[in-house]
């Protein structure tokens, strides 16, 4: 499964419904909504396929990604970021006013009394998810007195309404094991379970318990409790999931295409796939910049921006001229890369999928 000039990035379609499906169905045996996390293809069309099969709304990032999903026809929004600022608060008016259901997040007494403010001057209370701190310190309130006294001091907040809470748990990323993974699924379960009574007690209604990942999800029996879960990078997997085990090489529905351009010698080749295909992301369980499906032994070492440079322990039966694909380290960003991806269904192209959102990091 190939398709024009490399390097080409391209994605199975059959592969693409099974893993969303998957990811609906196991969570809805737990009572567990599905809104996906878009900052992984920043597509309206997947955007709009995973509607399609179960899921519902959509998470984005950043304001831009989610004005183009709302052009693109997806109504149902939270933007997992905190508006900070009157030009992103002026933004996020003129989304309301459109009459996108949108929610956003606030972890700082500044960010909720600039929405509360927006809130008051439309006439209407915004609806508002806290952050909690999902153990990386990324701008999440910690449980116990922080979150408490943060609870008590936006209760005079008149143009903001708290419908819950979201929780990113990203430190599952760095674990190895199943079980460890296991055990950090029911950490995350539990600790927003906890920050929401917390909020309870403060007279709070909490409708929303946000969280879930990848990783987590892969354990929905440790996530029962949450009503939603915004895992993104499922939906092509990845070298990061693959690599410990936790997704077949055959659930990676992304492969980047790129061509053999020389051959210094016969255990080393240069690819045209640089860090502005592959990025220069890595992972913490395997080697290089990638998987290779057709030589596991071999290694892409390194990455200048264009070039490739794969070595194995062994010759290469690779010519210059030849194409191979790679499994990238980290699916979220490769889009981000791209004009466009290449869609196959059954072995035969069967889109070309804009990425809309590219770029859109505003």
């Amino acid at each position: 499964m190939e398709y024009g000039s490399t390097p080409s990035v391209q994605i199975d379609l059959n592969v693409v419904d099974q893993n969303i499906r998957e990811a609906v169905e196991t969570m809805a045996k737990y009572h567990i909504t599905h809104r996906p996390h878009i900052k992984v293809h920043k597509s309206v069309w997947l955007a709009n396929r995973q509607q399609e099969l179960g899921c519902h709304g959509i998470t984005c990032a950043k304001l831009g990604e989610a004005e183009v999903m709302a052009d693109g026809g997806i109504d149902d929004i939270l933007l997992a970021y905190p508006l900070i600022g009157r030009d992103k608060l002026e933004r996020y008016r003129s989304l309301v006013e459109r009459g996108i259901k949108v929610c956003t997040i606030i972890n700082s007494l500044p960010g909720a009394r600039g929405l509360s403010d927006l809130g008051e001057a439309m006439g209407r209370r915004l609806p508002v998810l806290i952050e909690l701190d999902g153990g990386i310190n990324r701008g999440g309130l910690k449980l116990g007195d922080p979150l408490i006294e943060f609870g008590k001091a936006i209760r005079s907040f008149k143009g903001i309404r708290v419908e819950g809470v979201e929780y990113y748990g990203g430190d599952i990323y760095g674990l190895k094991k199943s079980e460890d993974i296991r055990a950090r699924a029911k950490k995350e379960r539990d600790e927003i379970i906890d920050g929401a009574k917390e909020l309870e007690k403060l007279g709070y209604d909490m409708k929303v318990l946000s969280g879930g990942s990848s990783f987590s999800i892969r354990f929905p029996e440790e996530l029962e409790g949450l009503t939603e879960v915004r895992a993104g990078n499922y939906i092509f997997n990845d070298n990061a999931l693959f690599s410990i085990g936790m997704v077949p090489v055959e659930r990676c529905a992304m492969r980047v295409y790129s061509t053999v351009v020389a051959r210094p010698d016969d255990c080393t080749a240069i690819i045209d796939a640089g860090t502005k295909t592959l990025t220069s992301d890595r992972v913490n369980f395997r080697e290089g910049f990638g998987y290779i499906p057709e030589e596991p032994d071999a290694v892409i070492f390194k990455c200048n921006e264009e070039h490739g440079f794969v070595h194995c322990n062994r010759k290469l039966s690779w010519e210059v001229g030849d194409r191979i694909s790679v499994i990238p380290n980290h699916a979220c960003v490769v889009p981000n890369l791209c004009d466009e991806i290449y869609g196959f269904r059954s072995g035969r192209m069967e889109r070309v999928i804009s990425i809309e959102a590219r770029g859109r990091n505003r």
